[in-house]
């Protein structure tokens, strides 16, 4: 920090003062000279340490200066006083501003003017104090003050900022009838709240009206509306907008303009266009930013195209442009996605040479690397934390904990939870229910209690994914009863029942055939505004077809289909099946033929069943034609299919028919089964019998 010299002069001071770039070191140096015996500052000194005062972190020291102007009654110019009151209005201390605005005269010696009412008038609305901006405005008439320009201006961004969009376009036109001309600036504001609203047809009108009125749109509007075009999802006016401000002879694309066009493509999925615009901006000189690039990163990331990625990461390096963790990360998560580990592996270690790994890096890595199977990478990753001076998240331990035990890994998962219970560690509901998840799944269901109960004791409250994962478990298991029994204790646990937590029941009840509690079910989920969906009714017709009670389930197709579910091809299958199994071929033919009048395509399930069904009452000719339809509709036989239509031909003593199909499916690389042998071989044994 520089020293003050021994005689002082405000000339002096004041070039002390701009020599030095640290406000703080500044603000020091402002404050040593203060107490130099007989010297006192100029307004020239007082303006100049006022203005590097705006930052939240040094504003407080405002109403120090003020005080020693006062006392030092240094008569300053409005210049002076209007700094103070911006000071406040961009800290969002309108009361401050307002106490300086009243004192003006006794603080600095001089009225307030035009500019420092509409400064006060901007301090109460970047507070969001609208209704006393506009009680100050009609203060302001009757001071016998006439407002300018910026004032009607600010009069705009109030309605703006309250949505009176009509009240702020009235304003417009009531200034240029009053010889007002509106500037960007009003137009602009308009525009933009507009535009950020999603009227966007309004803010376009707006923007045609400008030239219209002999007002130039500068490179914001054009950027306000292309940003907002982009966000409705309409390319197309983005686009068109861009068109014009190439062509626009008085105004230039700048950095903004492109890093919207690129972000706003890579969102749509619009790659190789906004390669161009990134070609573009290159030819035209324009230095991209780090936002650019990580744009670009972003996008070609999301979309696969690792290679145009990596490409774009050399190219900033190339161009100065250090990569911060954000992009780092965007790559790294990319190279894992699509299986490449290694590359994934080096640029991890070009983030430790380059200082640049936060704990989502680490979350990144681990998580890819547990969906890639390399479990023990992962954990290695892991164990470095400590190392590396890096705090372990509640994500992190998620992550964890959840990758651990979709590899099978339970007891490791297990021994983390205590470990970081017993550090104190920050966990949430995510980890614990990764691991409930783990342990039903295995089977583990005597374990998950206790896992519940230390949940709770950890104030993380069992949400619906949790509670519905131990349901599902109970369900699996077989254990209905205890399923029913936590179901029933879920809304004493602090969690509602959702969706799926009736379908996972109703699926289980009507498995073991316990329709009427399946319907109860059905009823408490409607009387609570539960819709039931597709899967609720599948689950039921299922279960209905399973224990031939056909006509109940198809009286549910019909309530589903009034109740405007869409039937997918599960829903057909089983309603399909279940009429094969009683004999109704024909019900079933029908059917399948709907299926298109639901945009629903059948299957191979659907042909397979339904030439099962043609089989068994031995109307050879309709199975043969599903047959050719499997293949017509470039379906893939499988060995289902080639068992159905074996054991068909056997049973009507096609033995050497059966015997060229057993051959294509070799051909076709489909191989026989235990059970296709049996069905030859009986069929062999019949035939001889019958000889």
């Amino acid at each position: 920090m520089a020293s003050s010299p021994k005689s002082l002069s405000p000339k002096r001071v004041m070039k002390l003062l701009k020599s030095e770039k640290n406000p703080h070191s500044a603000l020091s140096i402002f404050d040593s000279v203060t107490r130099f015996p007989g010297y006192f500052h100029s307004p020239d000194i007082f303006h100049h340490i006022l203005k590097r005062l705006f930052d939240p972190k040094l504003v407080a020291h405002v109403s120090r200066i003020v005080e020693i102007i006062r006392t030092q009654k240094c008569k300053c110019p409005e210049d002076v006083a209007l700094t103070v009151i911006k000071a406040y209005a961009k800290n969002s201390m309108p009361d401050q501003a307002l106490d300086i605005f009243k004192r003006m005269p006794q603080i600095f010696g001089c009225e307030p003017g035009i500019r420092s009412y509409n400064s006060l008038l901007n301090a109460f609305i970047e507070s969001n104090k609208w209704d006393e901006a506009e009680s100050f405005f009609l203060y302001v008439e009757t001071m016998g003050l006439s407002p300018n320009l910026q004032t009607y201006n600010i009069l705009i961004k109030i309605s703006c900022r309250k949505k009176q969009f009509d009240k702020a376009k009235e304003l417009l036109n009531w200034m240029w009838k009053q010889g007002f001309k509106p500037d960007v600036f009003s137009y602009g504001t308009l525009i933009n709240s507009l535009a950020k609203n999603g009227y966007m047809s309004d803010a376009l009108k707006l923007f045609n009206e400008m030239p219209e009125r002999g007002v130039t749109p500068d490179v914001t509007c054009y950027n306000i509306l292309m940003d907002g075009f982009f966000k409705k999802g309409d390319i197309l006016n983005a686009k068109e907008i861009w068109e014009r401000l190439l062509k626009d002879p008085s105004v230039y694309p700048n950095i903004p303009s492109y890093n919207i066009m690129i972000n706003g493509l890579c969102k749509c999925g619009k790659f190789d266009e906004s390669f161009q615009i990134w070609h573009r901006m290159k030819k035209n000189e324009r230095g991209q930013d780090l936002f650019t690039y990580s744009t670009l990163i972003h996008g070609l990331c999301g979309s696969g195209n690792l290679d145009g990625a990596t490409r774009v990461y050399k190219e900033m390096a190339e161009d100065g442009v250090s990569p911060d963790v954000v992009v780092y990360n965007t790559l790294l998560n990319g190279y894992l996605r699509e299986g490449r580990i290694k590359e994934c592996l080096e640029l991890w270690k070009v983030m430790g040479k380059e200082g640049c790994r936060s704990i989502v890096s680490y979350n990144v890595l681990i998580r890819g690397l547990f969906e890639k199977k390399k479990v023990d990478d992962a954990i290695s990753i892991w164990e470095l934390l400590p190392e590396k001076d890096c705090c372990a998240d509640s994500t992190t331990y998620g992550v964890l904990v959840h990758g651990l035990c979709k590899n099978g890994y339970l007891n490791k998962a297990l021994s983390i939870l205590e470990e970081v219970e017993n550090g104190g560690g920050d966990l949430d509901a995510f980890a614990y229910s990764s691991m409930i998840n783990g342990l039903c799944k295995e089977g583990r269901l005597d374990e998950v209690a206790g896992i519940l109960d230390r949940m709770t004791k950890h104030g993380c409250k069992p949400n619906p994914h949790v509670c519905n994962a131990v349901i599902n478990g109970f369900v699996q298991a077989s254990k209905l009863e205890d399923a029913l029994r936590f179901f029933g204790d879920m809304v004493s646990k602090g969690c509602s029942p959702t969706v799926v937590t009736y379908n996972t029941l109703i699926n289980g009840l009507s498995k073991v055939e316990r329709f009427s509690e399946a319907y109860v079910l059905v009823k408490e989920m409607l009387q609570k505004g539960w819709k039931p969906n597709l899967f609720t009714y599948t689950m039921l017709m299922k279960g209905l077809c399973q224990c031939d009670k056909l006509d109940m389930a198809l009286n549910l197709w019909c309530q589903a289909l009034e109740k405007g579910i869409k039937p997918d091809v599960k829903m057909h299958n089983i309603i399909i099946h279940g009429l094969c199994s009683s004999g109704k071929v024909e019900d079933a033919l029908q059917l399948y033929s709907e299926m298109k009048q639901w945009n629903c395509v059948p299957n191979l399930v659907t042909h397979n069943t339904l030439m099962e069904g043609f089989y068994k009452v031995r109307d050879f000719a309709r199975a043969s034609e599903i047959w050719d339809h499997i293949l017509q509709d470039g379906l893939q036989p499988d060995i289902i299919s080639y068992n159905i239509t074996l054991k068909g031909l056997c049973s009507c003593h096609r033995l050497s028919d059966a015997i060229g199909f057993l051959n294509d499916a070799i051909d076709r690389g489909v191989l026989p089964t235990a059970i296709t042998w049996n069905i030859l071989v009986r069929a062999v044994l019949d035939n001889i019998t019958l000889t």
